[in-house]
């Protein structure tokens, strides 16, 4: 199956990058290209897409808002492309912005073309392409933008079994799916079924959206450094 791609970048020279090495890739076809968001939305809504390759610094309408749009308030709009952000830095308060808005991760700009590659065929095949720890850096070096006080507990949670809960909190505190699996003396597929029936019961995307709502929930509070 060919991914679908779309840039999403005012500058013109990068996108021509990304486009050569995206299309000497036999799975890869660039179909779309726009300099913002607000030209982004336009194109989506006559052309199919799988990812968005989406810059977050851009005039008119930048990558942040142009995700919440694409992704849904919520990130669940249905047949949503999968929004891959591109950032400087990779504690970079937009990163923060964009995962909150439905992004299923972000990918710095300086990433080897193995690694934005990867990058994508990760984000279309259902995966988050943020580490678990930096996810975790992440929002407890943003934690000022959360509620001061944790968020009514949404009525789904208590949908989750008590191990379900557990396999949360605990990817939610940066563990890896192995990490998990030694953590609680289970298998790694027995982790992955787990993490799989979390996203479902709690209409998720990716275990990004599941870090962000057990953050906002008041199941995981950040660390001071």
């Amino acid at each position: 199956m060919t991914i679908r791609v779309m840039l999403v970048d005012d500058q013109a020279l990068l996108r021509t990058g990304f486009r050569m090495v995206l299309q000497a890739q036999p799975d890869m076809e660039v179909v779309a290209e726009a300099e913002n968001g607000a030209e982004a939305l336009t194109v989506l809504e006559s052309t199919a897409v799988d990812v968005v390759l989406m810059d977050v610094r851009m005039p008119r309408m930048d990558g942040v808002e142009a995700t919440r749009r694409i992704c849904g308030e919520s990130g669940e709009r249905e047949g949503a492309p999968r929004v891959l952000i591109l950032t400087t830095f990779d504690l970079d308060e937009y990163a923060f912005s964009a995962l909150k808005a439905g992004a299923s991760g972000f990918l710095l700009k300086d990433a080897r073309p193995g690694e934005m590659l990867a990058a994508i065929r990760s984000v279309h095949s259902g995966d988050a392409v943020v580490a678990p720890t930096t996810t975790r850096r992440l929002l407890d070096r943003f934690a000022p933008m959360l509620p001061s006080s944790p968020q009514p507990a949404r009525e789904d949670l208590g949908r989750l079994t008590d191990r379900e809960r557990q396999v949360l909190v605990l990817v939610a505190q940066g563990l890896s799916n192995g990490e998990i699996a030694q953590r609680l003396v289970v298998s790694e597929a027995t982790v992955k079924t787990h993490v799989g029936r979390i996203l479902t019961k709690l209409n998720l995307r990716d275990r990004v959206q599941a870090v962000v709502l057990a953050y906002e929930t008041g199941l995981v509070r950040a660390q001071a450094d």
